[in-house]
């Protein structure tokens, strides 16, 4: 991670909301999902604010790092319809070694829709794969 990382960096971007970004394509074999209505899921916002997070962070990597989600506390508070544009903002608030803090909000145009913090945790990829394999051939073995 290169030491141009640090707290008051922000970044912004927009995303218009497709019909496959709404609630009941959240989980599409829910029964429970599919009778709720067509907005903007909360699931779906979340992963937005990260992917802002992620663009943010991305300038600030060394080759072959990444980062991955590992707290997220957002709310919610009001629904969007397909075809609105989401404009998301995440701000830098803290930097913890390789654990990164982002202060996060999501406006659709009208409306505030989200807001609150997200963290994310700098790996190095092959580190990381390395990891999952292990614990992916440990189960396949024990199975």
């Amino acid at each position: 991670m290169k030491s141009t990382l640090e707290p008051g960096l922000t970044h912004r971007f927009s995303f218009t909301v497709p019909e496959t970004k709404t609630v009941p394509c959240l989980y599409p074999e829910a029964p429970e999902f599919q009778a709720m209505p067509q907005v903007f899921a909360t699931g779906f916002m979340v992963g937005l604010m990260e992917w802002a997070c992620v663009q943010l962070l991305a300038p600030h990597l060394d080759a072959g790092e990444g980062s991955l989600g590992v707290h997220i506390d957002v709310s919610h508070t009001a629904a969007t319809p397909p075809g609105f544009t989401v404009a998301v903002e995440a701000e830098c608030v803290a930097v913890d070694g390789r654990k990164v803090a982002f202060r996060v909000r999501a406006h659709d145009g009208v409306d505030p829709i989200g807001e609150g913090r997200h963290e994310r945790m700098v790996v190095a990829w092959d580190k990381f794969n390395a990891r999952v394999g292990a614990k992916a051939a440990a189960v396949s073995v024990a199975g």
